[in-house]
């Protein structure tokens, strides 16, 4: 047997590897995405008071808290019977901008970039976000601003940077203090002042995108408001291998369409249409479905991305450009909510009375793709059922196969450059995948890849 490893594969969150088995010529026999760490929340839920939700599954992750925070509190929401009153939904909505801008600014600047603007071939010490920091200081510099303006929105709505804690049944626990509008309301104008100018760059990858690299064909799923991209209301969508409309669902529906699973080699769940077919979530799903973004500069981008790719489009590395739009347009929402004084008024929150259904499921779009969040609760309101699929179950398959597609491109002669191995990273980070959301490890969280030669028959 031999055995290559990359330890660890660079710039994606959690913990995993891609195992190649070779044929007796040396040959990729067949290859896999395998993430080996168990995931617990679904199951130390049970038993808590559902109301604790919003406060426990942040936890989950500390790259996308936010999106599980209020995806558990919408699941609150319907089980006490408590929608939200404008003011409420509104905090919500901006805090989910921030946590767009946040996760997107981090992955396109610091993960994805250094292979754009370095080069997928150069050096792994050069290939780096330090690398970036090299070539490009003045981008480094603007992209670690506007990720800590996203945090500081988390902050100052969600309670806390990391794990915010303010979403409640009902709505959020506070107003937004008009002092802090302000402080955000100038920050959200020089972010978005660096995301014009980034587009300048990002545009560039649509010269250097291969439309077969990582190739997969799927069905797509992802939340709109009316045909708009949105992040916390709307209907789930989902359309076709060819982009025509297949269905649309909102809350426990869900389990109307689909289905999960498991492979045996992996612990991360797999997520596909009943019937059979697979799909794929997140920023690409998102803009093969939406009909425009809502915002004047993210709309002249999408314009200029469909010029290239089209309405619809199944190439993998699309996933980095459509990923930018969506930071570009949440920079303009941000300045939008935050222009608006009545945005700090005192109606945050609907009051409880105690469990009105026994079950509540939560959807939003998480920056990796559709979140959902199902609770089932006893008369009391302690959780008695509990499941949650993330965006990179779902975009299992879509990894899967295409680390096997390029793998039978890349794989020379029984051995893997380490040039060749980052082409293959680079389609798991396209997808920008949260281990930590799906499964949870102690301790380092590398991504080793592995060449296994078959052994001879006797």
């Amino acid at each position: 047997m031999k055995e290559i490893t990359i330890n660890p594969v660079t710039r994606i969150e959690g913990h995993a590897r891609v195992k190649i088995n070779l044929d007796d010529s040396g040959n990729v026999d067949n290859a896999h995405f395998e993430v080996v760490e168990l995931r617990g929340f679904e199951k130390f839920m049970i038993g808590a008071a559902v109301e604790e939700a919003p406060r426990i599954t942040p936890r989950i992750c500390g790259i996308c808290p936010t999106a599980h925070h209020i995806a558990a509190a919408k699941a609150c929401d319907e089980i006490f019977g408590a929608a939200p009153p404008a003011t409420g939904k509104k905090l919500r909505e901006l805090l989910m901008v921030g946590q767009f801008i946040h996760s997107h600014s981090l992955h396109f600047f610091m993960l994805a970039a250094p292979d754009f603007l370095i080069g997928h071939d150069a050096p792994a010490a050069e290939r780096s976000v330090l690398g970036l920091v090299k070539k490009a200081p003045d981008i480094a510099k603007k992209a670690i601003e506007v990720r800590k303006f996203g945090q500081r929105m988390t902050e100052a709505i969600g309670g806390k940077p990391i794990h915010p804690s303010t979403c409640i049944p009902g709505g959020v626990s506070h107003p937004l203090a008009e002092s802090k509008r302000l402080e955000l309301l100038e920050m959200s104008k020089k972010s978005l002042e660096t995301a014009r100018e980034g587009w300048s760059i990002a545009r560039t990858i649509l010269d250097q995108t291969d439309l077969s690299f990582g190739a997969v064909d799927t069905a797509f799923m992802g939340m709109s408001d009316n045909g708009r991209f949105s992040a916390y209301k709307g209907e789930v969508n989902v359309v076709g291998k060819d982009g025509s409309p297949v269905s649309a669902f909102s809350g426990a529906d869900y389990l109307n369409l689909i289905e999960e699973y498991s492979e045996d080699w992996s612990y991360l769940k797999f997520s596909r249409l009943k019937g059979g077919d697979y799909y794929r979530v997140g920023p690409l799903a998102r803009l093969n479905i939406v009909k425009e973004m809502g915002t004047p500069e993210a709309d002249a981008a999408l314009t200029e991305y469909r010029s290239t790719f089209g309405e619809f489009t199944q190439t993998t590395l699309a996933y980095n450009m459509a990923r930018y739009i969506e930071f570009l347009s949440c920079c303009e929402k941000a300045v939008e909510y935050l222009s608006d004084p009545s945005i700090c008024g005192g109606d945050v929150r609907t009051p409880v009375s105690g469990v009105s259904k026994l079950r509540g499921v939560g959807i939003v779009e998480a920056p990796r793709g559709t979140l959902i969040h199902d609770y089932s609760v006893d008369e009391e309101g302690f959780i008695t059922d509990c499941n949650l699929i993330v965006a990179t179950c779902q975009n299992n398959f879509g990894m899967d196969r295409g680390v096997e597609d390029v793998a039978r491109k890349v794989v020379s002669g029984g051995s893997l450059s380490e040039s060749a191995a980052n082409r293959i990273e680079m389609v798991i980070r396209a997808y920008d995948p949260c281990i930590s959301c799906a499964t949870h490890a102690i301790g380092q969280m590398p991504v080793d890849i592995e060449l296994v030669r078959r052994k001879p028959e006797r």
